[in-house]
């Protein structure tokens, strides 16, 4: 199974080259831009149209704490799946024989953004991800993986959760793939990197760059095989 990973084309997913030879695509996240539900739905509706007329099998869409119309289910998960794409939202769907869970849910960060929640709390969503399961899907990442940012004191901090680092060590999933936390100036976070004595490859798949959205698409996410 070959899967094209996505994350974060906040409404930029028009200038991605779509690569042959696709069995899957995961979008991690982040298709859209205002905090506003109202003026968030059209753009949210404008991805689901691309997404949906993909020439890909099997199409799969977790939301991201920009997609706030989703949350507010001013757009719904029915209306989602209507279009042939499987949505996930703290939930699990197999294909082909691979578990695959997702979850939209991210550490709380700044005010108005969807699916945030209390850092200290995060250990709930992932608690419940079943322990056969092969891909993890997520909006943001593990602390220490892919996650390097710039704070507003512009100091270098790994911003990433450490209770889901600590699960995925845990569950060993074959794949974990995420977006959320951009590629910023010096910083490079999307792409795949494996850590020490675990198995899981893990994918930041965001296809922006920090501040500069209107220079549009700088990655076109991750090719990955299972």
């Amino acid at each position: 199974m070959k899967i094209w990973h996505i994350s974060d084309t906040h409404t930029l997913h028009g200038f991605l080259k779509i690569p042959d030879g696709i069995d899957m695509i995961i979008h991690s996240g982040d298709v859209s831009n205002p905090s506003s539900p109202y003026l968030n739905e059209p753009e949210v509706l404008n991805f689901l149209e691309w997404f949906s007329s993909l020439d890909i099998k099997y199409k799969i869409f977790v939301a991201g704490n920009h997609d706030t119309s989703i949350e507010k289910r001013l757009v719904t998960p029915g209306q989602i799946h209507a279009k042939g794409i499987i949505y996930l939202e703290n939930s699990s769907t197999q294909i082909g024989g691979i578990n695959i869970w997702g979850t939209p849910c991210t550490p709380e960060f700044g005010v108005g953004w969807a699916w945030n929640r209390k850092r200290e709390k995060m250990f709930k969503v992932w608690d419940s991800i079943p322990d056969d399961t092969d891909i993890v899907i997520s909006h943001g990442p593990p602390k220490g993986i892919l996650d390097l940012t710039i704070d507003r004191n512009n100091n270098y901090d790994l911003c990433g959760c450490s209770n889901m680092k600590k699960k995925m060590l845990e569950l060993q999933p074959k794949l974990c793939l995420f977006g959320h936390i951009h590629n910023c100036g010096v910083i490079t976070n999307a792409g795949t990197k494996q850590v020490y004595g675990c198995r899981t490859i893990f994918s930041n798949g965001t296809c922006v760059e920090d501040g500069k959205f209107d220079k549009g698409i700088t990655s076109h996410g991750n090719i990955l095989e299972i």
